[in-house]
């Protein structure tokens, strides 16, 4: 198994474990609160990565224009939660906002074809296909929801997601991963501190429920440093993208596990296409020789 496929792995995994948390936590924190909050579970990673990257004077000596596009790609990532936060309060059909901005590969995946002048081959095309009609049947509820004038609501996460993934590409470029990881997970520090400072914080917080929001935090970002790994050991941005949208290939087994939610046929087939499409997704085609 290649390194970027391991990493990827990690990734999927952090992602999942980070939706069961979010539906744990409920309603225990408005969205704007529980970003702020689970800020502070960013810390730790972004301590464990600020050691080895400032001894080694990579932010003095790193690439100028890497360390921009990292942070920028970081900003979009929070512009991206902020929006998708602002759809689903504006939105009619919550379910319809949700299906859509789990689409966000394909602006990662047409910026990597487009300007990183990624390949790939017949195989992985079917897989991406397979991966975006996972992610739907993951997130979509009811009937006739991509319909609605919410869609207009949903643009916006999209692009800025896409383009958060992929900038995260580009930077593994220009910086290590570690470094990328720093800053691109630096950025949303003033974010949350602002929404810390705009929102009120809730009288009282449980110890459980600052240990969910706190966890929250944490595997986002380990999750967000193990796709930044992925992309510096060779990852395609545009196998990448997809693969690490199937995260509920994760989180729905665990949900049925840990909270006793039921899977209905539609879970069961999203699933089964989210496996596949992981399974065409890693088989790179064989470099071509030298004649």
């Amino acid at each position: 198994m290649a390194p970027w496929q391991i990493w990827t792995g990690a990734a999927l995994l952090s992602w999942g474990i980070w939706a069961v948390l979010s539906k744990v936590l409920g309603d225990s924190l408005t969205a704007e609160q529980s970003q702020a909050i689970s800020t502070i579970g960013i810390l730790p990673i972004l301590i464990f990565l600020a050691f080895p990257v400032l001894r080694r004077g990579e932010l003095q000596t790193g690439s100028r224009r890497g360390i921009l596009l990292t942070f920028i790609g970081g900003i979009l990532s929070c512009l991206g939660n902020l929006a998708y936060y602002g759809a689903l309060a504006r939105g009619e059909k919550v379910a319809t906002v949700v299906s859509l901005t789990a689409l966000y590969p394909l602006t990662t995946i047409l910026l990597a074809v487009t300007f990183l002048r990624e390949r790939l081959n017949g195989i992985q095309l079917s897989g991406i296909a397979l991966s975006l009609v996972a992610i739907w049947l993951f997130n979509i509820q009811g009937d006739g929801g991509l319909f609605s004038r919410t869609v207009a609501y949903a643009i916006a996460p999209i692009l800025f997601w896409g383009t958060s993934g992929f900038l995260q590409k580009v930077a593994t470029n220009l910086l290590s991963a570690q470094t990328a990881a720093l800053i691109y997970l630096g950025a949303f520090v003033p974010v949350g501190a602002y929404l810390g400072l705009q929102h009120p914080w809730p009288a009282t917080l449980t110890p459980r429920v600052w240990t969910v929001v706190l966890a929250l935090g944490f595997f986002l970002a380990f999750g967000n440093y193990a796709l930044l790994a992925a992309y510096a050991r060779g990852g395609k941005a545009a196998i990448l993208a997809p693969l690490t949208g199937l995260y509920p290939v994760i989180s729905v087994p665990l949900a049925v596990l840990l909270l006793g939610e039921k899977v209905g046929q539609r879970e069961i087939i999203g699933i089964s296409l989210a496996l596949t499409s992981v399974v065409a997704l890693s088989i790179e085609s064989p470099p071509s020789k030298p004649e």
